[in-house]
C-alpha cells in the first residue's frame, strides 16, 4: 500500500512562494498520475490553480500531459518517488493562497495535487515554517507539531491552513472546542466578537439539534476592504475589512460568520447529488445552489437576529436592503433562480457589462425566495409548520447519514415535510421569472412593503463614475433611454445639450430637464466623438422598505414573534 506525504515549506516568505514536496513510498504501478484541482470546493468557478505552479521537478522521468496533469514513470527500485514544485501565492481571497512576511495562508485545492485513483487514501502533511515564531492552524488531525494527517484527499482539499504570526482564541460551546485565529491588524475587538460568535454557534446548534464535529476552526483575515467567506467541513475562512468592527458594518460581519457556520450542515453534510462525489477536474453541476446558498443567506440574518445580536428594526432593514438590490437588478426578469444555480460556473463569478441585465444571483434571490417559502409554509399550514422544521427533517433524512439528494428530490421532500402543495410557488419563483409578491406574504405577519423614489433625476438607465476626472459610463440598463440612444459601458460623457459636463455636475444638469424631454448627449465611444438624442424617462422607484404596520392585530403580532423570535 503506497504512502503519500506532503511537505510545505516557506523559506523566503517575501517571495510569495510555497515550496511543496510530495514523497510517495511503496508505489508499485508503472505510472503515477498527479493532478491539481481546477476549482475550490464551495466556489463554483474553474480557477486553473495549476497556472500558479512555477517549477516542477521529480526524481524520475515525467511529462505534462494536460494543463493540471503530470505523468511520472515509476522507479525500478524501492526508492520513493519525490516530486517538488513551487506555488506562487499572492492573492488574498478565501479561495486562493497568500504568502508574505507575516503568514502563509493556503487552501488544499489550490496547493496540493492528488494521485489519480487514490483520492480515498490518507495523506500526511508536514509544515516547515521559516522560523520558530510561526504557528500552524488547521482543522486536520495533528499528529506532531506542524504535522497533520488527512484521512483522504477530499479532506485535504477541503482544508485551509493558516501558518504564521496570528492571534488565537479558544472557546467551548456544547462541550466542543472552538478556535478563532486572526491574522492582520484593525479594530477587531475580541472581548466583543468572541461572545457574539459563541451566541451564533449556540443558536445555530439549537436550530439543527447538535454539533456534528469534534472541533471547529474559524480563520479570520483582516484586510484593506476585502470581503468573503468559504465554508469547509470543520472550519471556515473569513475575509473582512480591518476597520469594519466598530460601526454598522459589524452586523454584516456577524452575518458572514453565521453564513459560513450554517454551512457546516447545509452543503457540507446535507448535500445535493451534483456536489457529492467531487470531480476536481471539471464543473460539478447542480440546480440546487439556490438552496445551498440562498437558504443559508436567509438564515444567516434570521439566526443572527434570533441570537439577540440585532433587533426587529435592524433585521427588517437588512430584508429591505436585499429586496432593493434584487428589484434594481434587471436580470431578475430574464434568468430564473433554477438556471442561475446551474449556470454559476459561467456567470455569477464572471460578471461583465451585461451581467446586471441578464442574470440574477442565487445568493440574493435565493435568500428572498427562501424567506417567502418560509412564510408560505407558515401560512398554508395554518402556522403549524415552517421552513425551520423542513430543514431539520431534511437534515435527519439526508444530512446525518450524508445521503445525497437530487434536485427534483429536494423539492418533493420540502413539499412532503411541509405538507403543502408548492407546485405554483416553484413554477413562479424557482423555475420562472415572476416578480416576487412580497406584500401578499408579509401582510399576515403585520408587515408592509413600500417603495421610494430617492432621486427626482429623470431616468436615463445608466450609471456612471468618476474615472480620473472623466465621466465614464459604468452600466446601461436593457431597453433603457441610454441604451436606445446608443450609449455603451465605457463611454466618456463630455457634454449635455451642447454644454460641457463633468462627474460633479452631471446629476444636477440632468435634473434641470423634465421627464420625456429629449436632449443631446455628446460622448467619446472608442475614442470617436459622438452625439445622440437621449429621451429622459420618469424617475424610478429605487428603494423598497419593509416595516411593521402601525396597528397590527394580536394574531399578526404573534405570527411575527413566532417567525423572528422575541425582539431585543
Amino acid at each position: 500500500m503506497p504512502n503519500f506525504h506532503y511537505q510545505v515549506s516557506i523559506p523566503q516568505p517575501a517571495s510569495h512562494l510555497l515550496n511543496v514536496q510530495l514523497t510517495v513510498t511503496d508505489w508499485r504501478q508503472e505510472y503515477l498520475d498527479l493532478k491539481m484541482p481546477v476549482w475550490a470546493v464551495g466556489s463554483y468557478l474553474i480557477r486553473e490553480y495549476a497556472r500558479h505552479v512555477v517549477t516542477f521537478t521529480a526524481n524520475t522521468a515525467f511529462e505534462k500531459v494536460a494543463k493540471h496533469h503530470w505523468r511520472l514513470s515509476s522507479l525500478s527500485s524501492d526508492e520513493p518517488i519525490v516530486v517538488s514544485y513551487q506555488v506562487y501565492a499572492n492573492e488574498l481571497t478565501v479561495r486562493t493562497n497568500h504568502v508574505d512576511q507575516t503568514h502563509a495562508f493556503f487552501n488544499g485545492c489550490a496547493t496540493f495535487c492528488f494521485v489519480e485513483g487514490w483520492l480515498d487514501h490518507p495523506y500526511h502533511i508536514t509544515i516547515v515554517p521559516p522560523n520558530s515564531e510561526w504557528r500552524t492552524a488547521t482543522a486536520l488531525q495533528e499528529i506532531a507539531p506542524h504535522s497533520f494527517v488527512a484521512q483522504s484527499f477530499h479532506e485535504l482539499a477541503d482544508t485551509p491552513f493558516e501558518v504564521g504570526i496570528h492571534r488565537s482564541y479558544t472557546f467551548t460551546v456544547r462541550q466542543k472546542p472552538h478556535r478563532l485565529v486572526v491574522w492582520g491588524k484593525g479594530n477587531f475587538y475580541s472581548d466583543q466578537a468572541i461572545p457574539d460568535i459563541m451566541k451564533i454557534v449556540q443558536t445555530v446548534a439549537e436550530f439543527w439539534g447538535k454539533l456534528p464535529y469534534s472541533s471547529y476552526l474559524f480563520i479570520l483575515h483582516l484586510s484593506a476592504g476585502g470581503y468573503g467567506g468559504l465554508e469547509h467541513r470543520n472550519s471556515c475562512t473569513l475575509l473582512y475589512d480591518r476597520w469594519g468592527f466598530r460601526s454598522d458594518k459589524y452586523l454584516k460581519f456577524l452575518n458572514l460568520v453565521c453564513h459560513e457556520f450554517f454551512h457546516v450542515w447545509n452543503v457540507k453534510r446535507l448535500r445535493p447529488a451534483g456536489l457529492f462525489h467531487i470531480d476536481y477536474e471539471r464543473e460539478n453541476y447542480t440546480h440546487s445552489l439556490w438552496f445551498c446558498e440562498g437558504v443559508t443567506s436567509y438564515y444567516d440574518q434570521l439566526l443572527t437576529h434570533r441570537a439577540g445580536l440585532c433587533d426587529h428594526t435592524q433585521y427588517l432593514q437588512q430584508v429591505s436592503d436585499s429586496i432593493t438590490r434584487l428589484q434594481n437588478t434587471i436580470g431578475r426578469k430574464y434568468q430564473s433562480l433554477w438556471d442561475s444555480s446551474f449556470d454559476a460556473w459561467i456567470k455569477l463569478y464572471r460578471p461583465d457589462a451585461n451581467s446586471p441585465n441578464s442574470q440574477v444571483s442565487y445568493y440574493l434571490k435565493g435568500e428572498l425566495v427562501a424567506m417567502l417559502l418560509d412564510l408560505q409554509i407558515r401560512i398554508a399550514s395554518n402556522y403549524q409548520r415552517s421552513l425551520d422544521q423542513v430543514l431539520v427533517q431534511l437534515w435527519r433524512k439526508f444530512g446525518q447519514s450524508e445521503i445525497p439528494y437530487t434536485d427534483e428530490q429536494l423539492l418533493k421532500e420540502i413539499e412532503a415535510i411541509a405538507q403543502v402543495d408548492l407546485a405554483n410557488f416553484w413554477e413562479k419563483y424557482l423555475f420562472g421569472t415572476a416578480e416576487l409578491e412580497y406584500q401578499e406574504f408579509l401582510e399576515p405577519f403585520g408587515l408592509t412593503i413600500q417603495t421610494q423614489t430617492t432621486s427626482q433625476t429623470p431616468y436615463t438607465g445608466m450609471t456612471w463614475h468618476n474615472q480620473n476626472g472623466k465621466l465614464v459610463v459604468k452600466s446601461v440598463d436593457l431597453y433603457s433611454p441610454a441604451q436606445l440612444a446608443g450609449i455603451d459601458v465605457g463611454d466618456e460623457i463630455v457634454a449635455l445639450a451642447g454644454y460641457r459636463v463633468h462627474p460633479e455636475n452631471f446629476t444636477e444638469r440632468l435634473s434641470a430637464y423634465a421627464p420625456h424631454t429629449t436632449v443631446s448627449l455628446t460622448f467619446f465611444h472608442q475614442e470617436q466623438l459622438c452625439t445622440a438624442n437621449l429621451t429622459l424617462g420618469e424617475p424610478q422607484s429605487d428603494r423598497w422598505i419593509v416595516r411593521e404596520i402601525a396597528n397590527p392585530n394580536s394574531e399578526q403580532a404573534q405570527r411575527l414573534r413566532s417567525w423572528l423570535g422575541s425582539d431585543n
